[in-house]
């Protein structure tokens, strides 16, 4: 695709998406969770609507359950999740997530490594599996590591900038 083209698109992307924000944590509550509220702060200054917000354990099941919810919510057009994207034992978003999508997009968790190698952790970026795609034929998913720093790279490296952009991908030919 050429420069033109992804120009062209993002000029017919919608300026503002509706999200389901979720944060996998077992110790997190809405006060405490800062990283949930900055994806939230950072979508509403960027003119996205939050559609829904929620809090669940990192057990495959539950987030399973709550993907599946999310994603068959017809007000949310993108989920976000953070937290539970590494290696130890718990860590169970990356399965959970994996396991639903219908197309993965590969760039966003290359790019996210990338970046979390070039700016801020080192070598420590090969332990997240940060990943995204799109479940069913409407709906796309972005899956984070759970720190505020991490998100934030996330957030405003990768997934702001392209928002519009996806969702005009998943609903172009559905006008």
């Amino acid at each position: 695709m050429s420069n033109t083209s992804v120009e062209e698109h993002r000029l017919e992307a919608p300026k503002s998406v509706s999200c389901a924000v979720i944060t996998v944590s077992d110790t997190r509550t809405p006060d405490t969770d800062k990283s949930g509220q900055l994806i939230i702060e950072l979508l509403e200054a960027n003119g996205h609507s939050v559609a829904r917000y929620a809090i669940v354990k990192d057990e495959y099941d539950g987030i399973s359950e709550l993907l599946d919810q999310a994603a068959n919510d017809p007000r949310a057009e993108v989920v976000l999740l953070n937290g539970g994207t590494g290696i130890a034992a718990r860590d169970t978003t990356y399965e959970a997530v994996r396991d639903r999508l219908r197309k993965e997009m590969p760039g966003f968790g290359e790019l996210f490594r990338y970046l979390s190698f070039a700016e801020d952790i080192g070598t420590a970026a090969i332990l997240s599996r940060a990943i995204a795609g799109t479940i069913g034929d409407r709906t796309a998913v972005f899956s984070m590591p759970g720190s505020t720093g991490a998100v934030r790279l996330a957030m405003t490296r990768l997934v702001l900038p392209e928002l519009g952009h996806v969702v005009r991908e998943l609903y172009k030919d559905k006008v």
